[in-house]
């Protein structure tokens, strides 16, 4: 039985469900599972659980600062233990472009991290217009209108593909 730390970074919370489901199915495999936040990780003594995974989304472009630096904090006992990561992102609804070998973010983030986690996920993220503030909807309309994406701003699209995700979490669970 595995002792078990799932971090996320999230700006809308579609990567915290992510992490939720995860943590779940890995729950039900045996594991004794601590889900939190990038924040919360950071008080947390890293070197007492076996196995982590850490989980971020972009937002325009980037994943957040923190990741990076919390990483480049953390980097040594990440390696040091059974580990992976993924990230979420609307890029990763085209097929071309949703798999960690092919996702331009997860290409950058293996360039910039100190880290080179030994499992890889890439999940297509969600658009939530409604929820958004004004000039959060207008550039993201924009990005999506761009890339030929969903431009109704009165809708929402989830690109998450759940089965995947199960998939992930089930491969990480053996690890």
């Amino acid at each position: 039985m595995s002792n078990t730390l799932v971090i996320y970074s999230t700006v809308d919370g579609l990567t915290k469900a992510i992490c939720e489901q995860i943590s779940k199915i890995n729950r039900l495999l045996g594991a004794t599972v601590t889900l939190a936040s990038l924040e919360e990780a950071e008080a947390l003594g890293l070197a007492q659980f076996d196995k982590i995974l850490v989980a971020a989304s972009i937002r325009y472009g980037k994943h957040r600062p923190e990741l990076y630096q919390f990483i480049n904090r953390h980097h040594a006992v990440l390696n040091a233990k059974k580990n992976a990561f993924f990230t979420v992102n609307v890029v990763a609804r085209k097929p071309e472009k949703n798999s960690p070998e092919t996702n331009p973010y997860m290409k950058k983030f293996l360039a910039l991290s100190l880290w080179q986690p030994q499992q890889l996920g890439v999940f297509a993220g969600k658009i939530d217009y409604p929820k958004y503030r004004l000039f959060d909807k207008v550039m993201i309309r924009f990005i999506m209108w761009m890339t030929k994406g969903p431009t109704d701003t009165s809708g929402t699209f989830e690109f998450t593909n759940w089965e995947q995700v199960d998939e992930f979490a089930r491969s990480f669970a053996e690890r």
